[in-house]
């Protein structure tokens, strides 16, 4: 966390000795944490230099792990809407291209989650509400038939309790029919094989989605 918050500098070079002893663990489990962080490209590991900081620019910006970090950080708010901009990017084209490419099970399935989503709302049924909201946006990727938007499904399975949480905290009046509705409009979009419709109800409810968080992020300072 200390480097996704910027507490160290790019290019920084830290010493496997100092962290052993402030986080008290053995030189076999630090090595294995440290091979982690390299995995993630945020330091790169050097024999006779130690532990060099990477730049923001080097990281995987699309590992699960570090989008955790991020939404748990002060960055959240740059995170969230770095992810929204790249949903409105991809998604809208993922429901068209399943509008033409999707099974009909997958079809079905999306009109199911759908249909929870907006019943869950009425309910006021939140946990109801983020699974099935999670489970429609990870259907709707890969049932678009493009293997790289089927790669973003971990990614947007991680923002969208913390946005829906975060909407409902803090402007619950906007848990209400609109975006829910969105859904269906899509999925069903979806199930007919209108692509055009489907593009448009997406990128509907995404501008929805984003106008939601500029309120909440307001209202929370």
């Amino acid at each position: 966390m200390r480097i996704v918050e910027n507490e160290y500098a790019p290019g920084q070079v830290l010493r496997t000795e100092d962290w052993e002893a402030e986080f008290d663990v053995s030189r076999t489990v630090l090595r294995e944490a440290l091979k982690v962080l390299e995995s993630m490209r945020l330091i790169e590991l050097r024999r006779k230099v130690g532990i060099t900081v990477r730049p923001a620019i080097d990281w995987n910006v699309y590992d699960p792990r570090l989008i955790r970090w991020r939404l748990a950080g002060a960055e959240r708010q740059r995170q969230i809407h770095s992810l929204t901009e790249l949903r409105l990017a991809v998604e809208p084209v993922a429901a068209r291209n399943a509008a033409t490419r999707a099974s009909h099970t997958d079809r079905v399935a999306l009109l199911y989650h759908a249909s929870q989503l907006e019943d869950a709302g009425l309910a006021t049924d939140l946990e109801r509400l983020h699974r099935n909201d999670v489970e429609f946006h990870r259907l709707l990727l890969t049932a678009s038939g493009n293997e790289l938007f089927a790669s973003l499904s971990a990614l947007v399975a991680e923002v969208l309790p913390v946005t829906g949480h975060l909407v409902h905290d803090v402007i619950p009046e906007q848990q209400t029919a609109p975006p829910r509705h969105l859904h269906t409009i899509a999925a069903q979009a979806i199930v007919d094989g209108d692509p055009r419709a489907a593009e448009e109800a997406m990128r509907e409810l995404l501008y929805e989605v984003d106008e939601q968080m500029q309120l909440a992020w307001e209202r929370s300072r």
